[in-house]
């Protein structure tokens, strides 16, 4: 049976990018460039809780990573150097080699070092911490909503927890939706682009791991706001096109989690700079509301008019 350094040594040692000393050794040695905050975010996956314990290996590799990139690009940070310690019940080369292949699938699409970590023999968990670089002062934060912002979300949220849903039963997608859903669940795309295209531009911002109305709740704490959000705005479309019943789909994407989009704020009168960015970075940007004066407030504007008292709640990791 491989030993601890030979698992390490076969499968996670890469010469580093932009690392003075990475895996090897007893720390890592980093060099920040001048003028720049580090941002650092730390994520952890447990079998049975956040995935299928017969997930397939490479895919959560990949997630692994890319939920921690999502944190930093929620704060328009680079990222720069991750961390990963990996709990497995067992030495199997080959789940192990392609966990590593979707791992490093995924530094390569952000140009990331892996610069350290451990392994110990337990119940399968993986933890990564992830480093990265903002300019000084430049970091988006959730606090700096102002009442008038308008509220944007990216890409498609819903899909992820769409996917889950047809995994576990609870919906009847169309083979093309549930192909669609479950990659979106198994493979999210970071949004580093647009978090650093946001940079100066974005208000407050957040990404969508717990749903999109809990994870506004926390715009709206920090910032001391409320919002009211535009039903006929939001992206629902795309997620009846799967075949999903329309009662599930709508839950899915205000309360559904795993999309990892950027929720975010900006101010009316830099609509246009905002609007700009989706043909640039080929990434679809919902405006989907506006910030209001009343504090933790959420009101869903119906087609209709009318308007309806929503509660933040997103995905509880006690609940």
């Amino acid at each position: 049976m491989p030993s601890e350094f030979d698992l390490i040594r076969r499968h996670f040692t890469r010469a580093p990018r932009h690392t003075d000393l990475a895996v090897g050794d007893d720390a890592a040695l980093l060099r920040a460039q001048p003028g720049t905050q580090l941002a650092v975010t730390t994520d952890m996956l447990v079998a049975g809780t956040h995935f299928f314990a017969d997930t397939d290996p490479e895919d959560l590799g990949w997630k692994t990573l890319a939920v921690n990139v999502s944190d930093l690009a929620a704060m328009g940070a680079r990222p720069r150097w991750a961390f990963l310690a990996l709990a497995l019940p067992a030495a199997d080369e080959g789940w192990i080699a392609a966990l590593a292949r979707g791992f490093f699938a995924c530094t390569d699409a952000h140009d990331i070092d892996l610069a350290g970590g451990d392994t110990t023999r337990g119940p399968l968990t993986l933890s990564v911490t992830l480093l990265g670089e903002v300019p000084q002062g430049a970091a988006i934060t959730r606090a700096g909503g102002r009442p008038g912002d308008d509220l944007w979300v990216s890409g498609q949220p819903g899909r992820a927890a769409l996917g889950l849903a047809a995994l576990k039963g609870e919906a009847t997608l169309s083979a093309a939706g549930r192909t669609a859903c479950i990659a979106a669940l198994q493979r999210p795309q970071p949004r580093v682009g647009l978090g650093l295209a946001l940079r100066g531009l974005a208000s407050a911002m957040l990404d969508v791991s717990d749903g999109l109305l809990g994870d506004l709740g926390h715009i709206l704490e920090n910032s001391r706001t409320g919002a009211r959000i535009d039903v006929a705005a939001l992206p629902l479309a795309a997620l009846l096109a799967t075949g999903a019943d329309p009662a599930l789909a709508r839950r899915c994407l205000l309360g559904g989690g795993d999309d990892y989009e950027l929720l975010f704020t900006a101010p009316a009168a830099r609509r246009a700079e905002v609007e700009a960015l989706a043909p640039r970075l080929e990434l679809a940007l919902h405006r989907i509301g506006e910030l209001t004066a009343e504090p933790a407030k959420i009101w869903l504007r119906e087609p209709d008019g009318t308007l309806v008292r929503a509660t933040p709640s997103g995905y509880d990791h006690f609940g």
